[in-house]
């Protein structure tokens, strides 16, 4: 089978068929041919033993062959013989080959003179026996028929010749059925012995190929969503720098689909992979015949787009993937609605080769990412800079977080009535090794992107709780957490391990979330709170008033405190009452639904007095002081808590 390996397995099974075809037919041949040869010889053999029984039995044989009538004795002995042996024809013939008595079953025996008999007259002649085929010699029913021509001697003279016919038609019948069955079973055997294992070897054959084809296919594309990987990228963009024409351009479009991991979290691995498949689909649906569309890994997609005549075609495009890819996508019941950032590079002007024209978009894109996502850029020679800094924060980043330099400030919370201190916020710093503080809203996206956001939320929680055990009375900490920690379901695991280890009573503690979690996370974080509330902590809406579903999500859970965002007060002076009035709504509907409220962002004794005006419960900002490290709280605020203590002991005795 070695000598098939050059053409193709259907041809050679084809080739392979025939060949076993032309041998069963051999086979079925050669078994014929044998039969036929025993058969004859045998029939051969037989009439000449009746032949010889004949001439020795017949007492008048000589007579009888030069003419004379038989006797009785000899009649009698004929036509018993013929009647009950193979032979139907018995002829004596005289010594010049003319027959003289001819007896068979369909004749009484009789003188005939009139036959002459090449054959008997070569007998007697020779003294030899000799057989021959004759057909049917006239009788009815006779087939396969064998002649033997046996000499009569008498003291050394020829005196006749005697002549036995044999039909052995029934004999050769019998022995071409045993012998076309054993050539059947023979030709059966060959067949399966050479066909089973030629069927095996075609289909081996062809899986082997497929396998080859699909391993060729792989070698160069992506195995989920079968388009081009990076190889087969390189060539054809390659191949497009090449073919393209004086005042041709190239746009390279790099696609990456927002927080994919958080995507894939929530909806698990075949969600995530059917997301996948579907954005090349919808890639594929949206190119030309000359645009090429490619994977690298992950959830980033390239699209190659040649022969454009200026940027705001290969702009206008981006777009349009953007828009295409912003529809939602039907799965199992629900709606996957995601938002892409697309960097945009356009040759000659942003690489003048394939490589700097991937890392030119590539840049382009992780500038669009760090910009807030859900966005198209266009590379711009300054974006490398942007690049580097980035490559410098994300290094800050993870060393702070392996060495555990972070550090943690708290804010004091009061309460409007008595301005009394009821707790602090804890708040993550950065220190920067050049000096400063990284500021948090530029580190802790950073440290989102890094997937290190568990590590310095856990860290947090741990130190917060362990500094608030040192504090007096019942004074609360708040800790802000991240919509990651929850999507990596460790925060309920690290809320308990912080309780646990620091051994602070749990209504001591506070965890602000903003409803980015909630929206992210479709409802599935609702069951989550609803056990960190069960362990007695207590929920905290963060930045309520800049969203657009908050009011639903009040009526969802039942949040024991609502936190105005700072944005509302840091209009307070320009809008004036329209900030004023938004203010006091978010204060009385927290009253009715038997939530605090604390007002962030305060800094004015203009502000303080409108919401002591305002009813409001709780107040957060400069004015009251702020974030310290936890050092300088007992030199400062704490000893204000115990003016407030002592001045509301002192009131009563006064009064007595």
């Amino acid at each position: 089978m070695s000598l098939l390996a050059d053409i193709s397995p259907r041809r050679a099974l084809v080739l392979l068929m025939i060949a076993v075809v032309l041998l069963a037919s051999g086979i079925w041949m050669a078994i014929r041919l044998t039969t036929d040869h025993l058969i004859d010889s045998e029939a051969r053999s037989d009439a000449q033993d009746w032949a010889l029984y004949m001439a020795q039995n017949v007492p008048d044989l000589r007579q009888i062959a030069a003419g004379e009538q038989p006797s009785a004795a000899s009649l009698d002995f004929l036509q018993k013989t013929i009647r009950s042996g193979p032979v139907v024809r018995y002829v004596i013939f005289n010594r010049y080959g003319y027959s003289q008595f001819l007896a068979d079953h369909g004749k009484a025996a009789a003188v005939d003179v009139s036959q002459f008999s090449r054959a008997a007259e070569q007998a007697a002649k020779t003294g030899q026996t000799i057989t021959d085929r004759a057909s049917d010699e006239g009788l009815a029913g006779a087939g396969y028929l064998v002649r033997a021509f046996v000499p009569v001697i008498e003291q050394g003279v020829v005196v006749g010749t005697v002549s036995a016919s044999i039909d052995e038609n029934m004999k050769l019948a019998h022995i071409r059925h045993v012998f076309l069955v054993a050539a059947l079973s023979i030709s059966a055997l060959t067949v399966i012995a050479f066909t089973l294992p030629a069927v095996a070897w075609y289909f081996r054959t062809r899986e082997k190929q497929q396998a080859d084809r699909r391993i060729r296919f792989l070698a160069h594309h992506d195995p989920l969503t079968e388009l081009a990987n990076r190889e087969r990228l390189i060539e054809r963009l390659n191949g497009a720098l090449m073919l393209a024409t004086p005042g041709d351009r190239v746009a390279l479009h790099f696609v990456d689909i927002d927080r994919f991991k958080e995507v894939n979290d929530w909806l698990g691995h075949d969600g995530g992979d059917f997301l996948l498949k579907t954005i090349a689909e919808r890639l594929s649906t949206l190119t030309r015949v000359d645009d090429y569309v490619a994977r690298l890994g992950g959830d980033e997609f390239v699209v190659i787009q040649p022969h454009i005549e200026d940027d705001s075609q290969a702009l206008g495009f981006a777009e349009r993937i953007a828009a295409l890819l912003g529809q939602p996508i039907p799965f199992k019941e629900q709606q996957i609605k995601i938002s892409v950032t697309v960097g945009v590079a356009i040759w000659p002007s942003d690489g003048t080769d394939s490589e700097r024209l991937l890392k030119s978009a590539d840049i382009a894109l992780y500038c669009g990412k760090n910009a807030g996502r859900n966005c198209i850029r266009r590379f711009a020679p300054e974006m490398d800079a942007e690049l580097r800094q980035r490559h410098k924060l994300e290094r800050i980043v993870r060393d702070a977080v392996i060495e555990n330099r972070l550090e943690l400030n708290f804010q004091p919370v009061f309460a409007m009535a008595g301005k009394s201190l009821i707790g602090f916020e804890a708040l993550a710093r950065l220190p920067n090794p050049e000096g400063g503080y990284v500021p948090p809203d530029v580190f802790i996206p950073i440290a989102e992107d890094l997937r290190l956001i568990d590590k310095i939320g856990t860290w947090v929680l741990h130190e917060a709780c362990r500094t608030a055990l040192t504090w007096p009375g019942d004074l609360t900490v708040a800790v802000n957490v991240s919509p990651i920690q929850f999507e990596s379901q460790s925060i309920e695991k690290a809320v308990a391990d912080a309780l646990r280890d620091s051994g602070l009573p749990p209504h001591r503690l506070e965890l602000e979330i903003t409803e980015t979690l909630l929206l992210r996370s479709d409802g599935k974080a609702i069951p989550v709170l609803k056990r960190l509330k069960a362990m007695g902590v207590s929920v905290v809406m963060d930045d309520f008033g800049t969203g657009y579903s908050s009011l639903s999500y009040l009526w969802k859970f039942p949040f024991d405190k609502i936190k105005i965002d700072r944005s509302l007060m840091a209009s307070f002076e320009k809008s004036g009452r329209n900030a004023e009035a938004v203010v006091r709504s978010i204060i009385a509907l927290g009253r009715e639904m038997n939530m605090r409220v604390t007002v962030e962002g305060v800094e004015t004794a203009k502000q303080v007095e409108f919401l002591y005006d305002a009813n409001a419960d709780q107040v957060q900002g400069f004015y009251f002081g702020r974030p310290v490290p936890a050092g300088e709280i007992a030199a400062d605020l704490l000893n204000r808590l115990r003016e407030q203590r002592e001045s509301a002991s002192a009131a009563p005795a006064a009064q007595s």
